[in-house]
């Protein structure tokens, strides 16, 4: 059987998810060809430049505008503005024969069968035999989808749901037709995960899949229960946060964000087609969400929704909040619980779970009935909507962006505990769950060898949840292949010769004990291995230095003491390029500041395209001082040709850290210069990213990795670059775009990438250039500005970052 391809998509639905998903499969390089109807009538402009139906800029002028409307919103769905180029534009009756050439045709039409049966119908007389054909639909059965089609057309068909945005929500489901291929299966599984970045998820087809099924089930039981609990929106989200691992935005933020219309649509769409469900009646809509849905108070779409942005008498920006209970807006009253404050100093989420349940006062009660009603619901499901567990934990997980599945919090809680609160709700677990339990089975998940393994129903015992081969799990690893550890990283054994350090500071802030673990790890790399990981699988990378240590040095003017903290931090920087081994970092998230310098000194770099990084000193008051400044001065330098060129591309580098610019995607960071192309790398699926990283270190030390030569040709122009700096701080100054002290730290960078005040451009060493960087830092936190900064950043419990 020949290999099945993707070079071209065609995308059939301009909206925002068919932008978004041509906006994705663009990202990773696949040719798209984007579809949308022929508008029926001239717009106001359209008329007034006497244009006519029949002019091409009409007829797609409806794809067009979705396309730019989606590339200019944000976040961002490109991982860089050129990706645009990828895509081209055309309308369903001009350009449907065009999809003869794509291998993959997704249909993102509006969620009405008659108009998509419409659409299929057209599709199946142009698109070549054995062409891949798809519905992103989000609750549509599949099997009514492609009846009456052609016998190769329902072979290659099934659903494929994205979760929006694409390029940021990690769940794809995969819902086969009555006729689907198993290849078709197969092959879409794994192109999901390895090219799409995604977590693939075979569903059954029934009412909403998986995620939406529990998903629209958790949220709609919130909307039962904050009524009769009297609960604020405010409570809510304070208890459904962050705190048990789920995004910032909780419930009813997330439910603003992505729009009451859209959730109400699907909370019906099961109502009505799922029946037999014992939950029937929690897919109801309550009564105060069919009054906001007439008021068309419908989320950020419409300007207010559960929370409304308002301005103050004074022109101020306030965020209101929905009283439940009036419907009327009211100022934000702050949510407090004890069972919160009990959990502030446990770090790991889920060994916070069994705490919040045995809470006292309403948090504790609201945490009971929650999971409770959860746990019962869940194993419910299975079959009905999957024969795995696993497969309803990744879908909340890559979906909702939960830190842990129903699942997982169900062990962490104990799955006997799970049932008592079940029990005491009312209601009972699915029967699987006692016997699991009556075959001395007590745990959902174990953990062997370093992979995971599920409890399999049918098998009545733990199967290893496929497709871990190409992942490293440093969760599953971590106890039995520890080398090393202190308080700021865990350094690991990966097998095959290869070390990993893994940061576990607070936000993997970089302190002392991180550099003291580095330089440790490098050691007994250097004595006993073949090569250095520096990877971590938190929720950032690293968002800069730890600048306490920093604050207090300098409050007290110990600056010997504070010399040699920055020499440290600089030597450690250094020993990552010329140790004898060669060192691969995996950043991810934020990469900010010292995390960043890291990075820009690694013999590569195997970067997830979701990293967001940049040099940020500049927003507490100082210029890089772990190696990036003199970096981003040799870097500059390599890039240098005769003539004026030369200076220009010094500013560029210098404005990369002046503007403390953060790339929104690993890509725009080679236009930064904190990346390199031709040399670094990025990994769309962040899950395979260590295990990429470990194999690029390997393949390094296999290739007969030699330790460079610190270098001595950095070439730097001194007065010359000097006096262009100081022009252009002066003039910002003068047009009051920069303070006077951003002016200062300013012209310290200039003083360091120019070379200092050298009277002709010169050929220096690294150490040189170091040497300038720490001086001119330790001068600056010398400022009663930079303290100034300092301080509040540590009142705001923040590391070094912008």
């Amino acid at each position: 059987m020949s290999k099945r391809r993707i070079n071209k998509v065609a995308v059939i639905g301009s909206g925002i998810m068919g932008s978004g998903i041509a906006c994705h499969f663009a990202n990773i390089g696949v040719e798209v060809l984007l579809l949308d109807i022929v508008p029926r009538e001239l717009n106001d402009a359209e008329k007034k430049k006497g244009l006519t139906l029949e002019d091409k800029v009409v007829r797609n002028r409806i794809v067009n505008t979705d396309l730019q409307k989606a590339i200019k919103s944000k976040p961002a769905p490109l991982y860089h503005k050129d990706f645009a180029k990828r895509i081209t534009t055309g309308n369903l009756e001009d350009d449907i024969a065009k999809v003869k050439t794509a291998d993959w045709i997704i249909e993102v039409v509006v969620e009405r069968l008659d108009i998509k049966k419409q659409v299929f119908e057209n599709l199946d007389k142009h698109r070549k035999p054995g062409t891949l054909i798809t519905s992103n639909t989000s609750g549509i059965p599949i099997k009514f989808m492609s009846e009456g089609r052609s016998e190769d057309f329902q072979k290659h068909f099934c659903g494929t749901h994205f979760f929006n945005p694409p390029r940021y929500l990690k769940l794809f489901e995969i819902i086969p037709g009555p006729k689907t291929s198993p290849e078709v299966l197969e092959f879409l599984n794994g192109y999901g995960e390895k090219f799409l970045g995604k977590t693939t998820v075979v569903a059954k087809d029934t009412p909403a899949f998986i995620g939406n099924r529990i998903g629209i089930f958790g949220i709609q039981s919130l909307f039962h229960q904050v009524k009769e609990m009297g609960l604020t929106v405010e409570e809510v989200d304070k208890l459904t946060g962050p705190v048990i691992g789920r995004p910032k935005s909780a419930t009813f933020r997330t439910v603003d964000v992505v729009g009451l219309d859209t959730l109400v649509h699907v909370a019906k769409g099961i109502h009505e087609n799922a029946p037999e469900d014992e939950e029937h009646g929690i897919f109801q809509i309550p009564g105060f969400i069919d009054t906001m849905m007439e008021k068309k108070w419908l989320g950020s779409k419409s300007g207010q929704g559960f929370y409304k942005k308002v301005k103050d008498d004074k022109g101020n920006s306030e965020i209101l909040s929905l009283d439940l209970d009036t419907l009327e807006y009211r100022k934000r009253k702050k949510a407090s619980f004890a069972t919160l404050e009990k959990t502030k100093s446990v770090g790991t989420v889920t060994d916070r779970f069994p705490i919040l349940i045995a809470g006292e006062d309403k948090a504790g009660e609201f945490y009971r009935k929650n999971f409770a009603a959860m746990f019962a619901y869940v194993s419910k499901r299975i079959p009905e909507i999957t024969d795995e567990l696993y497969k309803i934990d990744d879908a909340m997980k890559a979906g909702f962006g939960w830190d842990n599945g129903p699942f997982e919090i169900w062990d962490a809680v104990g799955v006997k505990k799970g049932i008592e609160l079940i029990k005491d709700l009312g209601k009972e677990p699915a029967a699987w769950v006692n016997e699991m339990l009556e075959a001395g089975v007590d745990s959902f998940y174990t953990v062997k060898e370093g992979n995971t393994y599920y409890y399999d129903i049918p098998q009545k015992k733990h199967l290893k949840v496929p497709g871990q081969d190409s992942f490293i799990i440093l969760d599953n690893i971590r106890k039995t292949s520890e080398v090393f550890k202190n308080s700021g990283v865990v350094v690991e054994d990966l097998g095959d010769g290869i070390l990993n350090v893994e940061f576990t500071s607070k936000m993997n802030a970089v302190g002392g004990d991180v550099l003291a673990g580095i330089n440790k790890a490098i050691d007994i790399a250097e004595k006993d291995f073949d090569g250095l990981v520096i990877a971590n699988q938190g929720k950032n990378f690293s968002v800069g230095a730890n600048i306490g240590m920093i604050f207090m040095m300098a409050v007290e003017q110990e600056y010997d003491e504070l010399n040699a903290a920055v020499k440290y931090f600089q030597d450690t920087s250094m020993r990552l390029r010329y140790s004898s081994i060669p060192v691969v970092v995996a950043p991810h998230g934020m990469t900010l500041g010292g995390g960043c310098e890291f990075a820009l000194h690694a013999d590569k770099v195997v970067a997830a395209a979701e990293s967001y990084m940049g040099l940020v000193e500049f927003g507490v008051g100082v210029i890089p001082g772990g190696g990036g400044s003199k970096e981003m001065a040799l870097r500059a330098s390599d890039t240098f040709h005769k003539g004026d060129v030369e200076l220009n591309r010094l500013q560029d580098y210098f404005l990369t850290i002046g503007m403390a610019k953060v790339s929104t995607s690993a890509y725009e960071a080679f236009d930064t210069g904190i990346l390199q192309k031709g040399k670094d790398i990025v990994i769309v699926n962040q899950s395979r990213q260590i295990a990429a990283a470990k194999a690029t270190a390997r393949f390094m030390a296999d290739q007969g990795y030699t330790k460079p030569i610190q270098r001595t040709d950095i070439k730097v122009l001194g007065k010359q670059a000097m006096g262009m700096f100081l022009v252009g701080t002066d003039q910002m100054y003068a047009g009051n775009y920069i303070s006077e002290h951003d002016k200062k730290i300013a012209n310290k960078l200039a003083y360091v990438m120019a070379g200092g005040d050298l009277s002709e451009a010169s050929y220096v060493s690294e150490q040189y250039l170091l040497d300038l960087e720490r001086e001119a830092f330790l001068s600056l936190t010398g400022e009663r500005k930079t303290l100034e900064r300092l301080q509040h950043m540590i009142q705001k419990g923040k590391p070094l970052r912008n």
